[in-house]
């Protein structure tokens, strides 16, 4: 597997990339390849989120759990979809609150690349997925390394926004310094859980406020 990754994420990430977990992980990406399995998303974009927001420009997490499994539309940014791709439901939801919140209109796509080139890490908890089989890859152990990712970015750097969205991604509050970054929490925009708190969260107006008044650039959250 090609670790295409952002050279500052490649220095802080350097010990994973040699512990057993992860040369298991490769190989049973590879085995599964050589079987026919279909993954996604594809080779070179599964460390995407990773050379899209260098770690030194991190200002804010939003977590996901796996890629979408449906053909085209994982491209290793979580909840974004390739340009041409509907918004899958939850995209939608959060478009949605986006505008509640802080007046933006609703794209006519589902691309986020913008948002991960302004430091918002859109990191999925597992970066690969088997073809129309969600969570497939959740034990093969991606998420030990996206934990480490999480808990460096906790450690070394202050003032970042972990947007955490479902129970989930909450779990990973362990991980995180409570007081030296900002936690969001609300349910998952998904249609299942909007509605018991994503929906009015205000998650996207808190994080510019915080980030302003920290002596950070606000996020341009439209598309």
């Amino acid at each position: 597997m090609d670790v295409k990754i952002e050279s500052s994420w490649k220095e802080i990430l350097k010990d994973e990339f040699k512990k057993p977990y992860f040369k298991q992980l490769t190989q049973h990406i590879k085995t599964e390849k050589s079987q026919g399995k279909i993954i996604y998303p594809s080779g070179s974009n599964i460390f995407h989120s990773f050379e899209a927001t260098p770690f030194n420009e991190v200002a804010v997490v939003i977590l996901g759990q796996d890629p979408y499994h449906g053909p085209g539309q994982a491209h290793g940014l979580s909840f974004s979809v390739q340009d041409g791709v509907p918004p899958p439901p939850s995209l939608v939801n959060i478009f949605k609150e986006l505008h509640t919140d802080v007046g933006t209109q609703v794209p006519n796509h589902g691309n986020l690349t913008k948002w991960a080139r302004q430091g918002v890490l859109l990191l999925n908890a597992s970066l690969t997925v088997r073809a129309q089989e969600p969570m497939s890859h959740s034990k093969i152990g991606w998420h030990q390394f996206t934990d480490a990712a999480i808990a460096k970015l906790s450690a070394l750097k202050e003032k970042i926004v972990f947007l955490l969205w479902g129970k989930f991604a909450q779990e990973k509050i362990k991980l995180i310094e409570g007081d030296k970054h900002l936690i969001l929490k609300a349910a998952h925009p998904s249609p299942l859980s909007a509605h018991n708190g994503f929906f009015g969260c205000g998650h996207f107006s808190q994080t510019n406020m915080y980030l302003v008044k920290n002596g950070k650039y606000a996020i341009d959250w439209a598309l």
